[in-house]
């Protein structure tokens, strides 16, 4: 390897036909570029799905009351089931597995609107009460002013966070909401902050048109006294979510004479089955590009193969001399393999680094997410260090596969007939 008589034949046999050798050099070079480009754009776009679940505690669970559809313990199916506060303080009080409950009302039954109002302007919005705790839930971003807290919960204020489009329905242009008035129903309540949502999509624009109030002034103002709609349950780190909701419902199928296996009594919703899916997804994604890449990098390795036959086959009878002057099999070998080696991990080396370059351009080209804006769908693409280090790998060995064949034709041919070659 270090002997420059050896370095110099490499570079003379490759260098014999120039461009032969860059554009099978090229072959491997947009094999590994292909690879590195689409594992980075596949990291991109999961990096932006995935940001939609910034801030959210992906081991929560979501309950809500329907109508039962078995009969139970005497009584009928078809019943309505209503929760109350003291299903909440036997949640909290009887399940050691729950970390945070947030009980919710809604104005208008789920995807309901109220109408909310400020003067002359008007629009149809849903309305939730909330506890502080939802924070630790759902990820809320207070873009201006304050979130409701236990204060506001204990003294039941008629205070209220908006999203970003009733802001800009009810305000005018530069109109600071915060200590402005607006009417819910009719019943007048005072703007302490404006909110978004650090999700994307269809999720964002239903936080953009929503308002928020504090739970016990939602049960006082709208009819709701000791009434709970549905409950955001969060495990402890060590519970599964699954779990969790297994746990939550069985207990809230207990209080309310449900049988136990009525699937319609209490509807349930787990966000970890939604995040793995998701991950799961961006896994065969994963494979699928790497699949796509390597099925690129084994053509250009194929093109080495052939070329590097062509080139046994032109070198026939040097390779025959040097077998006659005493050449082992292995030296010859050797030289074929390096030969391979060499011009995959150059060639390929170029485009490992081009590639990386360019997502690196493609990420500097993206512009940051603006204070109180949503997050792009496609963030940071790149590879990590792994991801490199293990195309590069790939690289070597393909460049020694891509040499075998030519090294084994090499070392067949017999030192006589290869004298005797044109």
């Amino acid at each position: 390897m270090f002997d420059l008589d050896h370095w110099q034949e490499i570079w003379a046999a490759l260098a014999k036909n120039r461009l032969r050798t860059l554009l099978t050099a090229f072959g491997v070079f947009w094999g590994i570029f292909l690879l590195v480009v689409l594992l980075g754009s596949g990291n991109g776009l999961s990096n932006g799905v995935t940001s939609g679940f910034s801030g959210m505690a992906t081991n929560s669970v979501f309950v809500w009351a329907m109508r039962t559809s078995k009969p139970y313990a005497g009584l009928p199916a078809g019943r309505r089931i209503e929760f109350t506060d003291e299903d909440w303080q036997a949640l909290a009080s009887q399940l050691d597995e729950v970390e945070v409950i947030a009980p919710r009302l809604q104005l208008g039954g789920w995807r309901g609107g109220a109408r909310v109002s400020r003067g002359q302007h008007t629009g149809s919005y849903s309305v939730t009460g909330e506890v502080p705790e939802i924070q630790r839930v759902q990820s809320l971003v207070v873009s201006a002013g304050r979130f409701v807290n236990q204060l506001d919960v204990t003294e039941r204020r008629k205070v209220a966070l908006i999203g970003q489009r009733v802001r800009e329905v009810l305000f005018d242009p530069g109109e600071d909401p915060i200590g402005g008035d607006i009417q819910i129903n009719g019943v007048q309540f005072k703007v302490v902050g404006v909110y978004r949502s650090r999700q994307t999509g269809r999720n964002a624009d239903e936080v953009a048109q929503s308002v928020i109030v504090p739970f016990s002034s939602f049960q006082t103002a709208f009819n709701a006294v000791g009434k709970v709609h549905w409950f955001a349950v969060v495990g402890q780190p060590q519970v599964s979510a699954k779990e969790l909701q297994e746990k939550v419902l069985a207990l809230l199928k207990s209080r309310h004479k449900i049988a136990p296996d009525d699937r319609r009594g209490i509807g349930s919703f787990n966000l970890q089955e939604e995040y793995d899916k998701i991950q799961g997804l961006f896994t065969g994604i994963r494979i699928l590009l790497w699949i796509v890449g390597l099925g690129t990098l084994a053509a250009g390795a194929i093109g080495v193969s052939n070329i590097l036959l062509i080139v046994v086959r032109e070198r026939t009878k040097e390779l025959g001399i040097r077998r006659a002057v005493g050449a082992t099999p292995w030296s010859v070998r050797g030289q074929i393999l390096f030969e391979a080696i060499l011009l995959t991990s150059v060639a390929g080396l170029a485009g490992l680094v081009a590639g990386v370059a360019l997502l690196e351009v493609i990420a500097a080209l993206i512009p940051p997410a603006a204070a109180g804006s949503q997050p792009s769908m496609f963030q940071a693409p790149g590879i990590d260090a792994g991801a490199g280090l293990l195309a590069l790998a790939v690289l070597i060995v393909s460049g020694a596969v891509a040499g075998l064949l030519p090294a084994q034709r090499a070392v067949s041919i017999h030192p006589v007939e290869a004298l005797r070659a044109d």
